[in-house]
C-alpha cells in the first residue's frame, strides 16, 4: 500500500516532534523551548519587532517581552533600532546567542545517537537524501549526505 503525501508528511512532523522532544528531555536542561524558538527564528528570519517574532515563535507578545529582558540580560540578542520606524526596536541575535543555540543543536544530536545507532548506511543515506529535501523545502541547513 502506498502512503499518501499528506500520511508522510504528518508523520515526519509528528516524528521530528517526538524526536526533538526526546532529545530536550534527555539533556537535562532547564533553558525553556521558548528561548531556542526564539534564537532559531532570529537567525532564520533575521531582525524582527516583538510581535513578530512572537508570532513566529508562537509565544505570546507578553511572554516574548518578558522572554527579550531574560535574553538581553544574557547578551544573546539585542535591540537595534527599527529604520522603517524610528519608535520602534528591532531584536537580533549575538554571536553570543548563535553560539548558544549551535551548542543546543549539537546536544540535542548527541543525545539522539542511541536512537540511531544501530542506522545500516543505506538508511543513513535515506535520511540524509530527506533531510537535504526537507531542508530545501524549509530554507534549513542541510548536511550532505
Amino acid at each position: 500500500m502506498h502512503a499518501e503525501p499528506t500520511d508522510i508528511i504528518e508523520s515526519l512532523l509528528t516524528s521530528n516532534h517526538r524526536l526533538t522532544r526526546m532529545a530536550a528531555q534527555s539533556t537535562g536542561s532547564t533553558v525553556s523551548a521558548a528561548v531556542w524558538s526564539t534564537l532559531s527564528v532570529l537567525i532564520a528570519e533575521g531582525p524582527r519587532r516583538n510581535g513578530e517574532l512572537a508570532r513566529s515563535a508562537r509565544i505570546s507578545q507578553p511572554g516574548m517581552t518578558k522572554l527579550l529582558a531574560g535574553l538581553i540580560e544574557d547578551e544573546w540578542v539585542y535591540r537595534i533600532a527599527d529604520t522603517d520606524d524610528s519608535r520602534a526596536w528591532l531584536i537580533a541575535i549575538t554571536d553570543k546567542g548563535r553560539a548558544a543555540l549551535d551548542d543546543w543543536r549539537a546536544q540535542l544530536a548527541t543525545a539522539t545517537r542511541a536512537i540511531f545507532g544501530d542506522v545500516s548506511d543505506t538508511e543513513w543515506a535515506t535520511l540524509g537524501r530527506a533531510a537535504e529535501i526537507l531542508a530545501a523545502r524549509v530554507g534549513s541547513k542541510a548536511v550532505a549526505a
